[in-house]
């Protein structure tokens, strides 16, 4: 915890907070807080911030909250808390919409299925840095496969649209991650073009 940049430590403690709160009231937790698709009678605006805490079980908050200690704080040093905050939460935002207009255009039936999870914006974290850090080499847990970073960004980005189309039934918003990508790509194209990418807010 002692190497854990600010940011990054807070939004950890927060998802665990809300995790073991989960756990501990159950359902009415997900009633009130889980993304429900529009026109469902649990459909709240306050949703589209507060499922990025929620998550499914032990195994989901565990790879993303690993996920976000492996790659956040390098972000967050490169960019400064404020920066990098704005990034993760237009990236989880934008992760939400997606889902949403995909739900609500293509698929029926799912109003009363809630989305909770902060992959959207893990999704767009770890485009940040494949974008920023194209050859540093990562390697995965399992299987142990070691390539460079935007080829991880690549291979996942492609895994995720074609899961999506194919209609896989997985409990997995694959449009969601898409989108947590599609935010972080178009913010991170807008700084570049500023010249702010690589500085800090003060």
């Amino acid at each position: 915890m002692r190497n854990l940049t600010t940011a990054v430590k807070n939004l950890l403690i927060i998802n665990i907070i809300v995790f073991l709160g989960t756990e501990l009231i159950g359902n009415r937790m997900y009633e009130l807080f889980a993304l429900f698709p529009f026109g469902s009678p649990f459909f709240r605006w306050w949703q589209f911030v507060t499922h990025m805490f929620m998550h499914g079980g032990i195994g989901h908050i565990f790879f993303n909250m690993w996920s976000l200690v492996v790659f956040g704080p390098t972000l967050e040093r490169m960019w400064g808390a404020k920066k990098f905050l704005l990034y993760y939460f237009v990236c989880g935002l934008g992760a939400a919409l997606c889902h949403e207009l995909v739900l609500y255009y293509f698929v029926h039936g799912a109003l009363n299925v809630p989305t909770v999870g902060a992959s959207g914006a893990i999704y767009g974290l770890l485009l940040g840095f494949g974008m920023l850090y194209p050859n540093i080499t990562l390697t995965l847990v399992f299987p142990p496969i070691s390539m460079k970073a935007k080829w991880f960004v690549v291979i996942f980005a492609v895994i995720e649209l074609l899961t999506g189309i194919t209609g896989t039934a997985d409990g997995v918003a694959h449009f969601a991650h898409l989108g947590g990508m599609l935010f972080g790509l178009i913010l991170i194209l807008i700084w570049k073009k500023q010249g702010k990418m690589y500085t800090e807010w003060q």
